[in-house]
C-alpha cells in the first residue's frame, strides 16, 4: 500500500465512520485523496461487522457535500464579476471574457444536471462546486443535487466494498486508472484553452499592427 492508503486505513481504523466523513471531506477539497480507496473500504468494515453501513453511507454523504459547500463558497467569494474582470487581463489564460460569457449561459441552462451528474465524475465532482458558485446557483438547490449525487456515488461504492468483502481493493485497480484518465483530458483541456488564448491574442496583436 501507498503512503496515502495507509493513512486512510489510520483515520478509519482511529475514528470509524466518522473518520469515513472526514476523508471524503477532504477529498471534495483535495481531489487526489481517492474515494475509490475510502468508501470501499468502508463498506468492507462494515461487512465484518466493524462499522455499521447507514452510519458509513450517511458519514460519507455529508462529508461530500460539506466539502462541495466549501468550494461553492469559494466560487460565490469569488463572484461571476470579478473572475469576468480577471479575463479581461492579458495574463489571465485560462479564459476570455467571451467564453466566460459562453460557459455562464451554458451554466444557466443546464446547471441542474451538470452538478448532479458531476459528482459522480472523479476530480469533476469537486471542481464543479467552483462554476456553480461563481455562477450563483441558489444554495438550496446546489446542496440538494449534491446531496442526491454524492449520495448515489457513496451507495454504489460503499456496497461493491460490502460485495467484495475482502476483495475491496480490486475497484481501487479498475478506479485508477479512470481517475488518471479524466485527470490527463483535464489537463489537455487546460493546456488547449491556454494555447486558444494566446493564438487569440497574438492574432488580435498582429491584426492591429
Amino acid at each position: 500500500m501507498d503512503a496515502v492508503t495507509e493513512w486512510v486505513f489510520a483515520v478509519v481504523d482511529r475514528l470509524g465512520a466518522a473518520g469515513i466523513g472526514l476523508l471524503i471531506f477532504l477529498e471534495n477539497v483535495v481531489p487526489p485523496i481517492p474515494s475509490e480507496v475510502i468508501l470501499p473500504l468502508g463498506g468492507f468494515r462494515a461487512q465484518v461487522g466493524v462499522m455499521n453501513p447507514i452510519a458509513v453511507w450517511a458519514a460519507a454523504t455529508i462529508g461530500a457535500v460539506a466539502g462541495a459547500l466549501v468550494l461553492y463558497a469559494l466560487g460565490a467569494w469569488l463572484g461571476y464579476e470579478r473572475v469576468h474582470r480577471l479575463a479581461g487581463h492579458r495574463w489571465f489564460l485560462l479564459s476570455s471574457q467571451k467564453d466566460l460569457d459562453r460557459g455562464r449561459a451554458l451554466f444557466d441552462r443546464h446547471g441542474g444536471p451538470i452538478v448532479l451528474f458531476g459528482r459522480c465524475v472523479p476530480l469533476v465532482r469537486s471542481l464543479v462546486s467552483i462554476p456553480a458558485g461563481i455562477s450563483g446557483m441558489p444554495l438550496v438547490r446546489f446542496t440538494a443535487l449534491s446531496a442526491l449525487g454524492s449520495a448515489v456515488w457513496n451507495a454504489l461504492f460503499v456496497g461493491l466494498g460490502w460485495f467484495l468483502g475482502d476483495r475491496w481493493e480490486v475497484i481501487e485497480q479498475y478506479m485508477g486508472p479512470i481517475s488518471t484518465a479524466v485527470l490527463v483530458v483535464a489537463v489537455v483541456a487546460i493546456g488547449w484553452l491556454v494555447v486558444r488564448r494566446v493564438r487569440s491574442r497574438n492574432a488580435a496583436a498582429d491584426s492591429r499592427a
